[in-house]
């Protein structure tokens, strides 16, 4: 199995290689490290592709729709160091390969990384998450609170806000199955087209640029590869219509798990209101911190962030 290596290993690798791009673009590096330590768990829900880098108290990372495992690269670079970093494939996107009749809405998703973390015998995890992520953090915070150390929260649905309208046309193209050639393949032909402002990078991404060609064709050749690949991400559209956050606040509230809220304040997908709703909600909050300028997948472009707002955060945890 590629990347069957020990997790010291693979730390000292990354970073040797991550931080000496030389004349070769360090996304390129990114990509070809990243297919080096790719692992697959044979998991009921499917085999479940997931990256490791590092020793200690497990970091878990939870990327965002329609992206996949990558999205943290640049984080678990910086935070291998300090964490045994783990960072999955959800059900239905990036390399994981999704069982025949298995579902892929949150509660399955939630349900996958538990059947995870206990096949590779993790009892708990530092939780980073964005996106729809988020929404499968929650879950997991407070489905199984035992298994959660600390929560560190970028923009993500919330129970007000799940799925926010801006997310409405991708489900009604998915429902006609339309979505993945409508939108997917186009950007994955035409990279410019996905880093405009109707595409991936536009709508998402502070910088357009910081969306690149590997990390464009990392995150869309797995998902447009097959008839059935497309039709899965359809259907991973699709489960999140119905709001999987729903009654969740009482839940939040009992939750001792500190979590920090990091909110980019120019995105366009979430609702600006739902960091204050997060805050005030979760009965163990250390505050809202609102980025100007940032869009919804800002923690892939700003790592250096979301690496001190981590390291602040599991210092609470471990005390």
């Amino acid at each position: 199995m590629a990347g069957a290596v020990g997790g010291v290993a693979l730390s000292c690798h990354a970073s040797k290689i991550w931080a000496h791009p030389g004349a070769v673009s360090a996304d390129s590096l990114h990509v070809k490290e990243y297919d080096r330590i790719r692992r697959f768990a044979l998991l009921p829900a499917g085999r479940i592709a997931y990256v490791e880098a590092g020793i200690g108290p497990v970091a878990l990372f939870l990327h965002g729709f329609p992206l996949n495992s990558f999205q943290w690269r640049h984080a678990i670079e910086r935070l291998s160091m300090h964490r045994r970093c783990i960072a999955p494939d959800f059900l239905a996107l990036g390399y994981t390969e999704v069982a025949t009749g298995q579902d892929v809405g949150p509660a399955a998703q939630m349900a996958m990384i538990i059947s995870l973390l206990d096949k590779l015998g993790i009892d708990r995890v530092d939780l980073v998450a964005n996106d729809s992520g988020g929404a499968i953090a929650q879950l997991l915070m407070t489905g199984h609170p035992e298994r959660v150390r600390t929560l560190l929260l970028t923009n993500c649905d919330s129970e007000i806000d799940s799925p926010p309208p801006a997310l409405l046309p991708v489900i009604e193209l998915s429902k006609k199955g339309r979505y993945a050639d409508e939108w997917l393949v186009p950007w994955q032909a035409d990279h410019a087209l996905a880093r405009s402002p109707s595409g991936l990078g536009g709508m998402c991404f502070s910088d357009p640029a910081q969306l690149t060609d590997e990390a464009i064709s990392t995150y869309l050749t797995p998902l447009i590869a097959t008839r059935r690949r497309k039709r899965l991400v359809e259907a991973y559209a699709v489960a999140l219509e119905r709001n999987a956050l729903a009654g969740i606040a009482s839940s939040l509230q009992r939750s001792s798990v500190p979590t920090r809220i990091l909110w980019g304040i120019d995105d366009t997908i979430f609702s600006p209101e739902s960091p204050a709703y997060l805050d005030r909600t979760l009965g163990t909050s250390r505050g809202v911190r609102r980025l100007a300028g940032k869009k919804l997948f800002w923690p892939e472009e700003d790592p250096d962030l979301i690496a001190a707002e981590a390291r602040a955060l599991w210092q609470v945890g471990d005390g």
